[in-house]
């Protein structure tokens, strides 16, 4: 069964770093683009960051864009989204996506 498995996520202060891990089963995902997108409590799910299927294009929200960094490893076929110098406001679930598969999703919680 082709999925995506989300891992990563947990609970982190203020000015702290995550990485965020997806897992595809399957190596049909590298033809793919790649996306990370995020869902707060009481807001709808938003776009936070894509990867070419090469992995030579990156783009970003604006809210994240030059802390989150989007990656992949097509020999493990496991996207990456780094995050540092994370906010309150980054708080929510974090969920990869590639055509219409989706993660389960991974907590981040920044809070001191």
């Amino acid at each position: 069964q082709v999925q995506l498995v989300d891992s990563g996520g947990g609970f982190v202060q203020p000015g702290g770093s995550l990485r965020l891990s997806c897992a595809a089963s399957g190596n049909i995902f590298n033809m793919y683009p790649m996306y990370w997108y995020r869902q707060a409590p009481g807001k709808e799910r938003e776009f936070v960051a894509s990867i070419s299927w090469s992995g030579t294009s990156t783009y970003y929200a604006d809210s994240v864009k030059g802390r989150f960094t989007i990656s992949r490893d097509k020999a493990k076929n496991t996207a990456y989204l780094q995050m540092d110098s994370l906010k309150p406001e980054d708080t929510a679930v974090y969920y990869c996506n590639c055509r219409d598969l989706w993660g389960q999703g991974t907590q981040v919680t920044v809070s001191s």
